[in-house]
């Protein structure tokens, strides 16, 4: 099994542009499903036609059933036609106009999961849309078997990507493929059992990648913590026998704007008191997919280099009930003053979030977005796939926007005024839930609104559902941790960086 140093860079398969299929192993097409013709047939509708010319690739995948269906593989042998030994074809569904940018991504996502073993693929859905499809083929290809003692089959080497113009695809491969490491950094620190990662290892890795990356580093251990009035955070941390941490990773790329990303990092919930049922716990280790997401798009950031300045405010602690853990009816107070009356300690991340919040408020931002596994009341509202987006309403919009654009699927939701009449206290400034179980998310996200600093414009991005999949894989999407929500938050950040 392994040790304990910090999680780094995943492997991912090389990625070379080319112009024209080469001696590879597989080539991978996409199809489409097609519309009823007149006679009442179906087939499918092949794409990338120019590089397949000449070819009866077509007649062949409807022979043995392809529909285009979308997730649908279908091999075929190339009898020499082409330069690759057989020919994969991938279903992208049903298409209205062209393909999407997110067809394009789970179709790769699919065909890279089936490639394992395969030493070297070329693929047509890079002349679709290159930066989809190098995203679908990193994420699709990404396991994680750090603790097993046979890895199993190893994902596909090597994937030649046909486009055009070699050059005029080169920044787009840069960007995307430094986007898809960096999910896959946060599915790595995701998928990381808790009794590797907790507080202070995983204040370890992350100052370790954001050293590497070039990032200022900044660590609170828990006397730093008592020292400066972090109470949400020490309230969490008190039962556990293993202290909480807070980290502060800081770029400064120019620009005229400033941003704060805040993350919540607890690194096991078992609900402290509050005590949670032991059916599905062991999913909690994904509690600091929050955390995970904005380290992940911190180092992003640095290394694409986005003129504008963000630091990133990460709260860590493991949430253990012990003799010495926090009692529903306790009053902590948080940085910054405010108290509050605790009466459910399974309602911790928003006390950690708080306490960060107000801090990240202190550098003087334009914007702050924060991510959090935070309620079971998101996955009943959305499911598991669908992040909803809180905050400031012109900023809300804009996030949930830009996550539907880059297919994570962000929707926004409302904070309505009365929910906050139930978060006071006979006894302190708020409490922390609410007495009914009616809006959770809502109610948990006016909570967070108390900390925002006046002026500045908020998203707050629950993902207690899409941040870690415990269902079937899809897409470009296995089990465990899916690195959401940092496709979102780089692509906010960039939108800011242009156009502020």
């Amino acid at each position: 099994m392994p040790a304990t140093p910090p999680v780094l860079r995943p492997a991912a398969p090389e990625l070379r542009l080319v112009t024209s299929v080469g001696d590879v192993d597989v080539l991978v097409v996409g199809i489409a499903k097609a519309d009823t013709d007149s006679s009442g047939a179906t087939g499918p509708v092949l794409l990338g036609e120019d590089v397949l010319d000449g070819t009866d690739l077509l007649a062949d995948l409807a022979a043995v059933g392809a529909t285009g269906t979308a997730g649908q593989l279908t091999r075929v042998p190339t009898r020499g036609a082409l330069g690759a030994t057989s020919v994969l074809a991938v279903g992208l569904g049903a298409l209205d106009g062209e393909p999407t940018d997110e067809q394009v991504r789970r179709a790769a996502g699919v065909a890279a999961r089936s490639l394992a073993g395969t030493t070297t693929a070329a693929t047509t859905l890079s002349g679709l849309d290159l930066g989809a499809a190098v995203e679908g083929f990193v994420l699709g290809s990404y396991a994680f078997t750090a603790y097993k003692s046979d890895a199993g089959t190893a994902p596909v080497a090597a994937v030649e990507l046909l486009v055009p113009d070699v050059a005029a695809g080169a920044t787009a491969l840069t960007r995307a493929s430094a986007v898809a490491r960096a999910v896959t950094t946060a599915r790595e620190l995701v998928n990381t059992p808790s009794n590797d990662l907790f507080p202070a290892s995983f204040a370890e890795r992350a100052s370790a990648l954001g050293t590497e990356a070039g990032l200022a580093v900044e660590v609170l251990d828990e006397d730093a913590l008592a020292a400066g009035g972090y109470g949400g955070i020490l309230g969490v941390g008190q039962g556990s026998s293993r202290p909480p941490r807070l980290v502060r990773l800081s770029y400064s790329g120019g620009g005229t704007a400033t941003v704060g990303l805040v993350g919540k990092g607890i690194t096991f919930d078992t609900g402290g008191i509050s005590i949670k049922p032991a059916a599905g716990m062991e999913d909690m280790t994904s509690d600091m997919a929050g955390a995970a997401a904005v380290i992940a798009t911190m180092v992003l950031v640095a290394e694409l280099g986005l003129p504008l300045t963000v630091t990133a405010t990460v709260p860590m602690a493991e949430n253990m009930p012990s003799a010495t853990a926090q009692r529903p009816g306790d009053v902590l107070t948080q940085y910054g003053g405010t108290t509050v009356a605790v009466l459910n300690t399974d309602a911790e991340g928003r006390l950690i979030l708080a306490d960060a919040m107000v801090r990240a408020c202190e550098d003087g931002i334009d914007y702050l977005i924060d991510t959090a596994t935070l309620t079971g009341a998101q996955v009943v509202a959305l499911g598991n796939r669908t992040p909803g987006v809180l905050g400031t309403d012109a900023f809300r919009d804009r996030v949930a926007a830009i996550s539907r654009s880059v297919g994570e699927g962000g929707w926004a939701m409302p904070m309505p005024d009365e929910l906050r009449a139930e978060l006071d206290s006979p006894v302190a400034d708020l409490q922390n839930i609410t007495n009914s179980r009616a809006g959770g998310m809502l109610a948990a996200a006016v909570f967070l609104r108390e900390f925002v600093a006046e002026g500045v414009q908020w998203a707050h991005v629950d993902v207690a559902g899409p941040a870690y999949n415990t269902g079937g894989v899809h897409g470009y999407t296995g089990k465990g941790g899916t690195g959401v929500p940092v496709r979102t938050m780089f692509a906010v950040l960039e939108d800011i960086a242009a156009n502020g």
